[in-house]
């Protein structure tokens, strides 16, 4: 299903209006590391579910049998209907023709599933948003790194959300010496291994990312060589994606302390990022919960996320729910994501428990279960 209004030229100024205040209103909070005010987060979250309303037909339909039009919008952010995220499955949810769609993101799927889909319109403000969001999470040092991304390159996988953000990450703020080392489904451990120690003889702190289970796959591939590392200083780790509904899943607690004892480094060096495909921005946990066993996930100030009870109300602190998200940099397609994800609100920022017991299997570890076998 594609949306059936005409983009012309009044679509076109208004959409390229609204992406240039939004990457403004990213690269502000980025230099003054300041949360977006409630009132502006507010005013231009709005503006773009009304911009939706008169352009994303699938949508405004979903919004119209809630009561939402655009002679009836909310007063807040938190009062715009928020899609599921099976919905990606069943329409094409743009604000512009999809023929048009400078990046196509897939959601990972099984022969059991459809795969949910995620056209963006502009490249630009999904790199300004990524790239924003890792800088302050994971690059708040300003350290130049050599990045590790035990995945593939985006050339193999070019429906890869993680792995495209990879791709703008690696080149836009690694050395220019990065090593990729999922191909054709296997993980090439030995050339991990080379290159590591390389890095390690320099005195080069890397960023080793992989989902969850493409990490822990690669720590049994080192099992089997009996290769223990000591990262250089100012080194870290990137994990994405959890083990829920795997063939092989372990505590967080006890992932880490493998990683931790593997690669020689602090467990506060190891960041958990969580993204989804339907969404443009991703959360990281908080600088300050990395010393704890509670990791709390702090959204960018360009999204906010609420946890919501079963009737759609957000819940109180420490009240297991499921995720809700409201991203800016989703201008292009739909501003609220209602997710299968379970957490509750901890701090400023929410903790995430796992995944809702009907939810269908999906996610970034979901490829990297088809490694298992074959790093044996």
């Amino acid at each position: 299903m594609t949306s059936s209004f005409v983009c012309g030229d009044a679509y076109r100024a208004e959409a390229s209006e609204l992406d240039a205040e939004i990457v403004e209103a990213i690269a502000a909070c980025r230099s003054a590391g300041r949360m977006m005010p409630e009132s502006e987060f507010n005013s231009l979250a709005l503006r773009i579910l009304a911009h939706q309303l008169a352009y994303n037909a699938p949508y405004a339909r979903f919004c119209a049998s809630l009561g939402v039009t655009p002679q009836n919008l909310p007063r807040r952010w938190d009062e715009i209907p928020p899609v599921p995220v099976s919905a990606f499955k069943d329409a094409i949810l743009t604000t512009f023709p999809p023929q048009n769609a400078e990046l196509h993101f897939e959601t990972s799927g099984t022969t059991r599933t459809r795969c949910g889909t995620h056209l963006m319109e502009n490249a630009q403000l999904y790199r300004a948003s990524l790239l924003a969001g890792f800088d302050d999470a994971i690059l708040d040092d300003r350290a130049k790194l050599r990045y590790f991304n035990v995945l593939p390159r985006f050339e193999e996988a070019r429906q890869s959300s993680l792995a495209y953000m990879l791709d703008v990450v690696t080149k836009a703020r690694g050395d220019g010496s990065d090593g990729w080392y999922v191909h054709g489904e296997q993980i090439a451990a030995e050339s991990f291994v080379a290159d590591l120690h390389l890095a390690i003889a320099d005195c080069v702190p890397v960023c080793i990312t992989g989902t969850a289970f493409g990490l822990l796959n690669l720590i049994d591939a080192l099992d089997e060589c009996k290769e223990r590392f000591v990262l250089p200083s100012r080194s870290r780790i990137m994990e994405t994606g959890g083990f829920k509904g795997r063939t092989r899943e372990i505590q967080r607690s006890e992932f880490y302390r493998l990683l931790s004892e593997r690669f020689g480094i602090h467990e506060s060096a190891i960041v958990a990022e969580y993204g989804m495909t339907e969404l443009a921005s991703q959360t990281y946990d908080s600088k300050a919960s990395r010393h704890s066993q509670e990791r709390i996930k702090g959204s960018p100030p360009w999204m906010r996320s609420r946890v919501v009870d079963v009737n759609g109300r957000t819940a109180g602190a420490g009240v297991l729910g499921t995720l809700v998200h409201v991203d800016l940099a989703n201008r292009s397609s739909v501003i609220a994501v209602a997710t299968d994800d379970v957490g509750y609100h901890a701090g400023e920022g929410f903790v995430l428990r796992g995944r809702a017991d009907d939810a269908e299997l999906r996610g970034c570890s979901l490829d990297a279960e088809e490694l298992w076998s074959r790093v044996r």
